[in-house]
């Protein structure tokens, strides 16, 4: 069973395909707003766009284990804040930064495994559970942080310098998200683990008459998924300095958004790491021609929620397209 889930040299192409259309709409949109607005393709405004989307872009990459077997996590951006925080809140009780970055991605990751074990305990979707966890995380976040950021921290410390600077020209955030990329695509797509999770969410009563642990799977991706997000907390902290309980509103729908654009199926069983990572590109590159365009944040929402009702209607309209052929 597990060998068969592994994805065929047809769906391997198309999902190449996929991904080589978001590389070409987002250098259309780069180019566009580029012809209009040439300090748009400057180097350091390309680079501060990726900078940017690239906390959004570590949660995105989570977000297609989830996808891929029909789950989904709403939580996410409140894990982002709340790890974000909990490692300030060590480091300004003396603790190493160091030490106390870890601390809060492993906050994430275990907030992230209570929902998928809230999930497999009371039998409901995920999108139930963190829906209600994303209120609740979000609350322990502004609780312990007083409702304020949680500043004063030791700026002269080597890991704000570090985790917040740049090297060999590129923000240290954007080598994260590589190396990230890396090691979920692997993970993916050339383990048996990767192969569970696409079995899972091609057929899960299959999945489950072979004797995969189903609930194991689940509760391990979910903590993958909250993992990461911690990450992507952390790189926040050493960027901006402060641990902040209001951060990475809005984030999860983006994310779940880019991984979509980006290939990945909703009806499960297909995902594309790299294709959620430019699919974040794409969405950052629109948010931020709307910008040099001079449209109002809340026309840039609006934007950016049709881009999502666009993935979505394409992802049905492929699935139709898949299954048509499959039955010929």
């Amino acid at each position: 069973m597990e060998a068969a889930a592994k994805s065929t040299p047809k769906k391997r192409r198309f999902a190449y395909r996929e991904e080589y259309g978001v590389a070409g709409a987002t250098l259309g949109i780069i180019l566009i707003v580029g012809a209009f607005f040439p300090s748009f393709i400057a180097p350091e405004q390309l680079v501060d766009i990726v900078r940017q989307a690239a906390y959004v872009s570590i949660m995105a990459m989570g977000m297609v284990f989830l996808l891929s077997m029909r789950e989904i996590d709403l939580s996410v951006g409140a894990i982002f804040a709340l790890s974000g925080v909990v490692a300030a809140l060590l480091i300004s009780a003396d603790i190493n930064p160091w030490v106390a970055s870890l601390a809060g991605i492993l906050a994430g990751a275990i907030a992230g495994a209570l929902n998928g074990i809230l999930t497999v305990v009371i039998a409901v979707p995920t999108m139930i559970v963190t829906l209600a966890s994303l209120s609740v995380i979000r609350g322990l976040a502004l609780a312990l942080a007083g409702g304020q950021q949680v500043g004063g921290l030791p700026r002269d410390h080597p890991f704000f310098a570090i985790v917040g600077g740049t090297a060999l020209g590129l923000p240290v955030s954007v080598w994260v998200v590589l190396i990230v990329a890396v090691v979920l695509t692997v993970l993916l797509t050339s383990t048996r683990f990767g192969s569970r999770v696409r079995a899972i969410g091609a057929n899960p009563e299959a999945a489950r008459v072979s004797g995969m642990p189903l609930r194991t799977v689940r509760v391990i991706v979910m903590a993958l998924s909250g993992g990461l997000a911690g990450i992507a907390g952390i790189l926040a902290l050493g960027f901006f300095g402060a641990g902040d309980p209001t951060l990475g509103s809005g984030y999860e729908l983006t994310a779940i958004a880019a991984a979509i654009i980006g290939g990945t199926s909703m009806a499960g069983g297909r995902g594309s790491v790299p294709g959620a990572l430019l699919g974040t590109l794409l969405l950052g590159s629109v948010a931020s021609g709307l910008v040099y365009f001079g449209i109002p944040i809340n026309w840039s929402m609006f934007a950016t929620g049709c881009v999502i009702l666009g993935a979505v209607a394409l992802d049905s309209v492929i699935r139709r397209v898949r299954a048509q052929r499959l039955s010929l």
